[in-house]
């Protein structure tokens, strides 16, 4: 079964793909954010299209653990998508993965100017990769675990 992993922005939501085993993570593309309803039916597209039959949204859990405004928006969002599409959507601890994405970024050798365009999807990859690791049996849970 293939999970999309979404890292949600306000000006720009990451997309991320596993295989059809779901054991690796890949990023897809990053569309830019037109309004909750086109962001909903953009993602609903990207399901249908890529057969998806899970949906894993990246919340912003702070540092110290806490859900602010970004993660009640994160979960909002989760729900009306999970009531759109009829398939599972789940939330999962996306703590540090743009800065994970960045430097991954850096160290490829890509530029300033791109990496702006790339550092969300990859950033939703490596959320998706930790959830998917997470899921695999006899995992040990990951640092900061499910947050739904």
């Amino acid at each position: 079964m293939r999970v999309l992993g979404v890292d949600l922005g306000t000006a720009r939501i990451g997309l991320a793909l596993s295989d059809a085993t779901g054991a690796f993570a890949s990023p897809l593309t990053v569309i830019a954010s037109r309004g909750r309803a086109n962001d909903l039916a953009r993602i609903a597209e990207v399901v249908d299209s890529n057969e998806v039959g899970q949906v894993v949204i990246g919340m912003p859990t702070t540092l110290r653990g806490e859900h602010g405004l970004a993660a009640q928006q994160a979960e909002a969002f989760a729900r009306e998508l999970a009531e759109q599409l009829g398939v599972p959507v789940t939330t999962w601890d996306e703590r540090m993965t743009t800065v994970v994405a960045e430097r991954a970024l850096i160290a490829a050798g890509e530029r300033r100017e791109h990496r702006r365009d790339t550092r969300d999807k990859v950033a939703a990859a490596v959320m998706l990769q930790s959830y998917l690791d997470a899921q695999r049996p006899g995992a040990p849970d990951a640092a900061g675990g499910p947050s739904d």
